[in-house]
């Protein structure tokens, strides 16, 4: 993603990996013919000549005079993840990258997680000496408390582990504050409520300077989604609130001013909604 200004601040993507996926693997109404009837808007940034989606896991690095802010913390490395095997025991260069785009770990003064989701936790901590440590010591790690409240119930053994090793020590360091959907970072940056794929999932909105963005989290996985609100993901917790949630965001975001930065769109990731008959599509510069 190129560097996009906003206002006072400007917003990068570091990327942890990206690459092609089954694309029924994520929404299991993308079959291809299904797909195919969208290839010539999709096509080259967010759909392979083979059919596949490209998609892409990253942080979003957001920079004003004083202040630096993630949102989404990717998979991280080391993690156990026998039950998600793309995602086990990665070893990537993530703050190696991070460090090129300028943020050191300690310069990072605000996390946001929109929701608690395995590639969106991750590098809130790592592995020193056996033990999980906050990765960004000095930031005030951000979760809805709905949402904090619904996975720290769950019991099964992956989410217990996501939480155990990306999740509760940031709380145990008395780095992470339970919010409320609609919480207010600060004049400039606020959480929206989202839920479907989550119950407290929250996009984060931004406005500076006369103008606006917006980061989807996971209300949609695919710009595909814009033109078929209707299909879920396979990790769509509440499907039916998920369809609400996507086409109300679409409703209020297209043909505005409004950028869009989605959370696991390819590069270019930050583009528009425009509506498109029924539906809507994504456009790119």
């Amino acid at each position: 993603m190129q560097a996009l200004s906003l206002g006072r601040f400007s917003i990068d993507a570091v990327v942890e990996r990206a690459g092609p996926t089954r694309p029924t693997w994520l929404l299991p109404d993308a079959v291809p013919e299904a797909v195919e009837r969208h290839r010539a808007w999709l096509a080259p940034h967010f759909l392979d000549d083979k059919g596949r989606f490209l998609q892409s896991i990253h942080t979003f690095v957001v920079r004003a005079p004083g202040l630096t802010v993630l949102v989404d913390t990717c998979v991280g490395n080391d993690k156990d993840r026998g039950g998600r095997a793309p995602f086990h025991m990665m070893r990537t260069t993530f703050l190696d990258d991070l460090r090129a785009a300028g943020v050191a770990p300690e310069s990072v003064d605000v996390v946001i997680c929109t929701h608690l989701h395995v590639d969106h936790v991750g590098w809130n901590t790592r592995l020193d000496g056996g033990r999980w440590v906050p990765t960004f010591p000095r930031a005030r790690h951000l979760f809805a408390r709905r949402e904090w409240e619904h996975w720290s119930t769950e019991r099964d053994d992956d989410t217990r582990q996501i939480m155990d090793d990306s999740v509760t020590p940031v709380l145990d360091a008395g780095l992470a504050t339970l919010v409320d959907m609609d919480h207010r970072v600060s004049d400039e940056i606020w959480l929206e409520p989202t839920p479907g794929h989550t119950p407290g999932h929250t996009s984060v909105r931004l406005c500076s300077g006369g103008r606006d963005a917006v980061i989807t989290g996971d209300l949609m996985h695919h710009p595909i989604q814009m033109a078929e609100p209707q299909w879920c993901s396979h990790f769509d917790l509440d499907p039916e609130s998920a369809r609400k949630t996507r086409r109300a965001f679409c409703e209020r975001y297209a043909g505005g001013a409004v950028a869009v930065l989605g959370t696991h769109f390819h590069h270019p990731t930050a583009g528009r909604i425009v509506r498109h008959g029924d539906a809507w599509r994504f456009e790119v510069p």
